[in-house]
């Protein structure tokens, strides 16, 4: 009877962890609807071919080491994990695909499952940079981007916090980090603010003068529909991390989490409503759509733990942040980011993993930062480094002609409108 059992929970936990990464992954989807709508009609079969490509290339390259040094055991000092690249694929199949035990050893899904769902969270990290260095970064040197953060930047800090490096909580610093708000949502925010710097503003985006020109999407309801998919592949994303649903217990915290992710996200996109319509006397639907994002974004961190209400104000603060940092950014900092990708993961990030001690009382707000200023530099730094060093073999930045005649023309010989 007791096997009996144990098959039927091992069988469950499973295939919920397969359907919460099957969800994650439509999130992909839901990048490449969003971009497509805020870039321009002569960028937009070049972004979704980015989008689709970044899969693919992130898949590939945490399965040749990602997900290995990732969760390796031995490290430097519980910061870089040791690297293993005789990989093969029996530890997702037959015996050795029980991998993942509970305290006293008994296992509770497959291996093979949490390969899947470990590696659509790091294709969430870099689809975050494809919308920042949106219509102005060429293709191959995206790509080569792409294959370095899943292959190493990603893992690495990845491990600090899930592997038992240097930040977890139960060896390390502290920090508590339940879905990624920092170590997926601000490691990608951290490489795209660094490759929006790197690679500089589209072409016409700001004037001799100083003024800033407004560049609009050529498809709202095509990116409000990426952002309605966003916000279902997040019930995964979030719900997903309990790893588990045979127990009472499991099956409460998941629904519970449902329930905050849910409320956090109307509160991002409630907030910026009301903010945009007295403040400026027209509803923006470019900010309303980024504040269901950093709602979103903010609770994952620790979905868990805040009540309902609780969770409606962290989405609402959350969008407020990324309301005024989008502003900033654009008009102040004069970074150039079409989709608003930094300021809704990176601001927003930052936010959801520093309030997590209100609501949480095993998490410190010292530990917090450490791992906010760990995850920051790591991803900024590598990044505009690789990028620097790319450069010197290929071109990072299309060309001024490339971007007025549009990458679609250049990159991809196809144009998403054709019949306009």
């Amino acid at each position: 009877m007791e096997d009996q059992l144990f098959e039927i929970s091992y069988a469950f936990n499973t295939f919920y962890t397969l359907m919460a990464g099957a969800l994650v992954m439509w999130m992909a989807a839901g990048f490449t609807m969003l971009e497509a709508g805020f870039v321009r009609r002569r960028n937009t079969a070049e972004i979704v071919t980015k989008n689709i490509g970044l899969y693919s290339i992130a898949c590939c390259m945490f399965l040749l080491a990602g997900y290995k040094a990732m969760y390796a055991g031995d490290s430097w000092r519980g910061i870089i994990p040791d690297f293993d690249f005789s990989f093969g694929f029996s530890e997702f199949g037959g015996d050795a695909s029980v991998q993942n035990l509970e305290d006293d050893g008994t296992p509770y899904y497959a291996s093979a499952a949490d390969f899947f769902f470990q590696v659509v969270f790091v294709a969430t990290a870099v689809s975050i940079v494809s919308g920042a260095v949106a219509e102005r970064m060429n293709q191959w040197p995206f790509f080569g981007l792409a294959a370095a953060i899943a292959f190493f930047i990603y893992p690495v800090q990845g491990f600090w916090n899930w592997g038992g490096g240097f930040l977890t909580a139960d060896d390390g610093y502290g920090y508590s980090d339940y879905a990624g708000s920092g170590t997926v949502h601000l490691l990608g925010a951290a490489c795209a603010l660094a490759a929006a710097i790197f690679i500089g503003p589209r072409v016409g985006k700001y004037s001799s003068d100083g003024k800033t020109n407004k560049l609009y999407g050529a498809n709202i309801p095509i990116a409000a529909l990426g952002t309605f998919i966003l916000w279902l592949g997040w019930f995964g994303f979030n719900g997903g991390s309990q790893l588990a649903i045979d127990t009472a217990e499991n099956a409460n915290a998941v629904a519970h989490v449902f329930m905050n992710t849910n409320l956090a996200a109307c509160g991002g996109v409630v907030a910026c409503l009301l903010v945009a319509r007295i403040f400026f006397g027209k509803t923006n639907i470019i900010y309303a759509l980024n504040g269901a994002i950093s709602g979103l974004v903010a609770i994952t961190a620790s979905p868990h733990t805040p009540s309902g209400y609780e969770a409606v104000l962290i989405g609402a603060i959350g969008g407020l942040l990324c309301y005024g940092s989008l502003v900033f950014i654009e008009q102040f900092l004069k970074i150039d980011d079409p989709v608003g990708a930094i300021s809704a993961h990176g601001t927003a990030g930052i936010f959801g993993v520093m309030v997590v001690p209100f609501t949480n009382s095993d998490a410190t707000f010292g530990a917090q930062a450490v791992g906010v200023l760990a995850i920051m530099l790591w991803g900024f730094v590598l990044t505009y480094a690789f990028l620097f060093l790319l450069n010197l073999v290929a071109p990072v930045r299309a060309s001024d002609e490339i971007q007025k005649k549009g990458l679609d023309a250049e990159e991809i010989g196809i144009e998403a409108y054709p019949e306009f």
